[in-house]
C-alpha cells in the first residue's frame, strides 16, 4: 500500500508548524516503512495493516498536543504490488526521456 499522510494540529503553529511535522516524521522512521518527505506530506509504502497502523498512531500523537486535528490521506492499493513508490516515478520519468 502507498499512502501520501499529512498530519498537524489546527489549533498550533503561528508561523510555522515544523516542530510537529518532525515528530510525525520520528513516528514514521520507527514504523520501518519506507518513506519520502515532500513538502506538503509524506509519502510511506507497506502492507496495509502496518500503515493504517501508523496513520493511527500519527493521528493520536497529534492529538495529545492538540484539540484539533487534521489529516489529509491519500492511498494507492494495488494488490501484489511493492516498490511504487519509485517505480511511478520512474516511469514517468522514462516516458519524458523518450519525448
Amino acid at each position: 500500500m502507498l499512502a501520501e499522510i499529512s498530519v498537524f494540529p489546527m489549533d498550533k503553529g503561528g508561523s510555522g508548524l515544523s516542530e510537529y511535522v518532525a515528530e510525525a516524521v520520528k513516528i514514521i522512521q520507527d514504523s520501518g516503512l519506507d518513506y519520502e518527505v515532500h513538502a506538503l506530506g509524506t509519502l510511506v509504502e507497506g502492507p496495509g495493516d502496518d500503515v493504517f497502523n501508523l496513520i493511527k498512531k500519527l493521528h493520536a500523537a497529534t492529538a495529545k498536543r492538540s484539540k484539533r486535528v487534521a489529516m489529509n490521506i491519500k492511498i494507492d492499493d494495488k494488490v501484489g504490488m511493492t516498490g511504487l513508490m519509485r517505480k511511478k516515478v520512474e516511469s514517468v520519468d522514462r516516458k519524458l526521456n523518450e519525448r
